[in-house]
């Protein structure tokens, strides 16, 4: 009986835990009073300080609140998704595979000559200066998926069974993208439509934190998240206002890639991530 109480009690610390943590994440990036939207080159540079911050505050709720009996089976680095066997495979086939998934919009940038775009240095060169770009391919997949996967997935699956962990760590990475709604409402969109936008950036954040943490427990690879979560930002929503703009053969064509991508996805999911791929036995057994 009192073992059950611990556990029960060490469950209950580690969902709060995780809940405080999304609160001192989103918090950290408004402590600063600018009178700048967030995309003004000042407000940017005070939320990169703010979350190289949680960087390092971060790790110290997952080891405050891990149990004494995970410690000494694996270190902090272990937990974190810091480690050097199966690095590799872990950067590259998620990647692949998220990219498999967005093979429709993948071939439509091919057909926009986006792919020439790619090829050119310069392109490069541009974004690594440009701060907007830095933040959504760098910054915030770095930071979020440090704090929202690898110290807050740990923490869960110390009390659930790790589809369960994966499921329920995606609601705070979700609910904490809802400080957005404040800042639209700031720019003059009503209350109505900043909650509609909201609430449909809640539903894919969700779902995408899903697959990110389905990935870290699987992989046991910080990298694997934080590579899918930056190509993800890069590639966005897929435009399917686009897509019917095409003529039909293309259209076809176009439609047809959507759902082989999707449905290769979902086919190669699970066997691609074998934890054994990956030398991972500690989040997820093989």
């Amino acid at each position: 009986m009192e073992d059950r109480r611990m556990k029960e009690y060490a469950c209950i610390s580690s969902i709060v835990a995780c809940f405080l943590l999304s609160v001192v994440y989103v918090a950290s990036l408004y402590v600063w009073n600018s009178p700048h939207n967030r995309d003004h080159p000042s407000t940017i540079k005070k939320r990169f300080l703010s979350v190289f911050i949680m960087m390092f505050v971060s790790p110290l709720f997952l080891y405050s609140f891990s149990r004494e009996g995970i410690l000494k089976k694996a270190s902090i680095w272990e937990l974190l998704g810091l480690r050097w066997q199966g690095l590799f495979p872990a950067a590259v086939i998620p990647l692949l595979l998220t990219m498999l998934l967005f093979l429709g919009p993948i071939c439509m940038q091919g057909f926009s000559g986006l792919w020439k775009l790619y090829a050119e240095p310069r392109y490069w060169l541009a974004n690594a200066q440009n701060l907007i770009w830095l933040r959504n391919h760098v910054v915030a997949p770095l930071s979020e998926e440090f704090t929202f996967r690898a110290c807050m997935l740990p923490l869960l699956l110390q009390c659930f069974r790790p589809m369960t962990a994966v499921f329920v760590c995606p609601l705070f990475f979700g609910v904490a993208h809802f400080h957005h709604m404040v800042e639209r409402m700031k720019t003059g969109l009503d209350l109505r439509h900043a909650l509609m936008i909201s609430c449909f950036q809640f539903a894919y954040t969700t779902l995408f934190g899903a697959y990110s943490a389905f990935l870290f427990a699987r992989t046991g690879h910080f990298i694997a998240p934080f590579a899918a979560h930056a190509f993800c930002n890069h590639m966005g929503f897929p435009d399917f206002a686009e897509l019917m703009t095409y003529k039909d053969h293309n259209r076809i064509v176009l439609m047809s890639l959507f759902v082989l991508g999707l449905v290769l996805w979902c086919v190669l999911l699970t066997p691609v991530t074998n934890p054994h791929w990956y030398s991972n036995n500690l989040f997820w057994k093989s």
